[in-house]
């Protein structure tokens, strides 16, 4: 629509979501009625992160944002593509996981060992602790993170993530492609280096890694290029961006060599997803496999047993 060459106001008057983000593409359209921009009302409906806000609010200084959207409508289809194959691949395999922690204590009901009760507790034990065990891994990096009284400073739940053979290196490569797609998007969109330097460190998430990124802005400020700044870094993920960036500085051309590299880094890091995705569901059957085995031969089920006072 932005495209079609449609007002900003009809746009967003046009557009339909469903679930949460309506109520914040409402909060937007009342902000754009009151003469706010849509990177300013986007930011603070909440529908923009502050990130996609500065890309966007570059592009309108520069002429139209399509192209900004059109980049980060690619980026997230992608994204949710890849969750979408992940959960769909493991829902098979955590079904029959759940399947059997009921199955396995159906021998001790039915011999009697303990009561229905019993049994739903037997069955339900696993899954709560399973699942208390799932909450702490997602909300423990949140909580060391805010726990921390440096918070510029690397956390050790982020050092240690760096350190876990393929998906330590994979997680570097992540968070490099990040601050190199958003760096070349908002030098794209005519903001300097130095402007878009402290947006681009934003999207690292990795405190560690961000620690060391932040060290580019003040090399550049002393006069280097940025091939220079990146020249003796640890985190960098694939080393070929310095020769990227020192060709694109060299031509004039820094956004597309930038852009390149965070496209191949993006293929590099998909088929590590898809791998992941294929081999996920395998080893959780093969897991779930092992358990219903081992269940099996050491319950009562496979070979009846001498009570304890004959």
């Amino acid at each position: 629509m932005e495209t079609a060459g449609l007002p900003v106001d009809k746009t967003f008057a046009l557009l339909r979501i469903v679930g949460p983000g309506h109520t914040r593409l409402e909060a937007m359209r009342k902000l754009l009625a009151r003469g706010g921009d849509p990177a300013f009302a986007g930011e603070k409906s909440g529908l923009f992160t502050r990130l996609e806000a500065k890309l966007i609010r570059a592009a309108l200084m520069a002429g139209s944002p399509a192209r900004t959207y059109q980049r980060l409508a690619d980026f997230y289809t992608q994204r949710a593509m890849q969750l979408a194959t992940l959960k769909s691949r493991m829902a098979m395999p955590v079904f029959v996981f759940i399947a059997a922690l009921f199955i396995q204590p159906l021998p001790g009901l039915a011999a009697g060992t303990f009561s229905f009760a019993g049994y739903l507790v037997q069955s339900l034990r696993p899954l709560v602790v399973i699942a208390a065990l799932a909450y702490v891994a997602v909300k423990l990096p949140s909580w060391l993170s805010g726990s921390s009284s440096r918070p510029s400073a690397p956390t050790t739940f982020d050092t240690l993530l760096l350190r876990i053979p393929l998906f330590g290196a994979m997680l570097v490569r992540r968070n490099a492609r990040e601050f190199f797609a958003s760096l070349a998007l908002m030098l794209e969109a005519g903001i300097s280096m130095l402007d878009a330097l402290p947006g681009a460190l934003d999207t690292i998430e990795n405190s560690a890694i961000r620690q060391e990124f932040a060290r580019i802005r003040p090399r550049v400020e002393q006069g280097a290029t940025l091939a220079q700044a990146l020249a003796g870094m640890s985190y960098i993920g694939n080393a070929q961006v310095i020769a990227l960036v020192e060709t694109g500085e060299a031509s004039g051309t820094l956004p597309e060599m930038l852009l390149r590299h965070a496209a191949m880094e993006s293929d590099s890091i998909n088929h590590f997803d898809q791998q992941v995705a294929d081999w996920a569901p395998r080893v959780l059957y093969g897991l779930v496999m092992l358990w219903m085995a081992y269940g099996l031969l050491t319950g009562q089920g496979f070979m009846p047993r001498v009570p304890n006072d004959l």
